[in-house]
């Protein structure tokens, strides 16, 4: 029988073994864990191709093996031999550093967009050819790179399509080491994705083409209020009245104080109303040269400092500055929801109530009865406008009277100017 004090020490040996086997055991989660990740890792550069020859060749080695077919032994041994081969392409370093330029983060459509590319060899010995890929947009930009010494460097210049308008993401930059049959795929990423904004065009608007942007100083309304500048009546004085405005004559005339009154006036506040309808459009085309009227007049109004709310079926765009603008102009995409231009004038109604000049711009799809009540449903008094961008060969500039609304016909982005001056006649 043990005593109390063989007892301790008995405990007291086998206490201090327990933390190293939690961290033996630790250490062992751990390494299976790594060895997890690395062989994810390393199965990701297989392609769809290389599991099926790696496949084709464990399942004829095998077929060989148990029926005793020489051929399809040598077959599995080709297979496999590729399979092989193409890891030994995938092995090596990627000792690079790589810089992503882009000219301009910002051009028109149709201007040329460059960019470059800047591949440093960082490490101490020379590294063997790879490819660089770089995705643009929904394509992908593929540029060998050749041995570079230790310390070399490797430039690339390439230009971006800017025929469309949008946001067009450049990157990330990855180098690529593989074999010639595409089996093997090791990819590194260098760089984060940068975006190109490729702006509407726009054109410029002459004064004397945009008249209705121009009434900075107000026009009168049937508002009464007390404090303004014109002037339209006395009444009798009432307690809180401000006695800046008390007519001292008029006081003293009829032995009552008299305090002028006002007419409102209200600063011009043009609303800039773009449908993103595609069933407002009868052509693609007729939808961007929508936008690029929207952006050519809501850069006029910005210029001229009027009061300004820009906005489409969907969202309310930034118009702080230019460029905020023409961003959200250049993020636009069509959308197919059931909402009409009809529905657009009623959040004007609900959202702008301060609304001046309102100008709805849709394609050729829109009927009649549809512009006649959106101008219906606009605040009352404000002067409706609407662009109806058509590319119709049978459509010319013109504008007419549809309800309450001025409709102007635009053909091309060009003609813009001397369309409102037909308006303002």
């Amino acid at each position: 029988m043990s005593t109390p004090n063989s007892s301790t020490r008995q405990a007291a040996a086998i206490a201090p073994s327990a933390p190293e086997g939690t961290r033996s055991v630790s250490r062992a989660v751990t390494g299976l864990v790594a060895g997890v990740r690395r062989s994810r890792t390393a199965a990701s550069w297989v392609s769809r191709a290389g599991w099926v020859v790696l496949g084709a060749g464990i399942v004829a080695l095998v077929a060989g093996l148990r029926f005793g077919w020489l051929e399809i032994i040598v077959l599995a041994g080709a297979l496999l031999t590729l399979v092989v081969g193409a890891i030994a392409f995938a092995i090596g370093r990627h000792p690079y550093q790589v810089q992503l330029r882009l000219r301009e983060g910002r051009v028109v459509v149709g201007e040329r967009a460059m960019g470059a590319l800047e591949v440093t060899n960082v490490s101490h010995r020379s590294v063997l050819p790879a490819r660089i890929e770089l995705p643009v947009g929904s394509a992908k930009a593929s540029f060998a790179l050749p041995t570079l010494a230790a310390g070399a460097e490797h430039d690339e210049l390439f230009a971006i399509p800017t025929e469309r308008r949008g946001v067009i993401t450049v990157g990330p930059v990855s180098s690529v080491r593989g074999d010639p049959l595409g089996l093997i795929r090791r990819a590194v990423l260098w760089t984060e994705p940068e975006e190109l904004y490729v702006h509407p065009r726009t054109i410029k608007i002459g004064g004397s083409a945009a008249g209705f942007l121009h009434d900075l100083e107000g026009r009168e309304t049937r508002e009464i209020t007390n404090a303004d500048l014109s002037f339209h009546a006395l009444r009798e004085y009432v307690p809180g009245d401000d006695r800046r405005y008390v007519h001292w004559r008029s006081s003293a005339r009829t032995g009552t104080l008299m305090v002028r009154q006002f007419e409102e006036t209200r600063r011009s506040h043009l609303v800039l109303a773009l449908s993103v309808q595609e069933q407002d459009y009868a052509h693609p085309d007729e939808m961007e040269l929508a936008i690029s009227a929207v952006g050519s007049l809501g850069l006029h109004a910005i210029g001229s400092e009027a009061d300004l709310t820009a906005m489409t079926t969907e969202e309310v765009l930034l118009h702080r500055t230019p460029r905020q603008l023409l961003d959200g102009l250049t993020r636009i995409e069509a959308r197919r929801t059931p909402t009409t231009i009809v529905d657009l004038g009623r959040t004007i109604a609900r959202d702008v109530q301060r609304a001046t000049v309102v100008l709805l711009a849709f394609g050729s799809a829109v009927t009649p009865e549809q512009i006649r009540t959106a101008g219906a449903v606009l605040p009352a008094g404000v002067r409706a406008l609407a662009v109806r961008a058509s590319l119709d060969e049978d459509d010319q500039l013109g504008a007419r009277r549809l309800g309450n609304v001025t409709v102007l016909t635009l053909p091309t982005l060009e003609e813009l100017p001397r369309g409102f001056r037909k308006v303002e006649r």
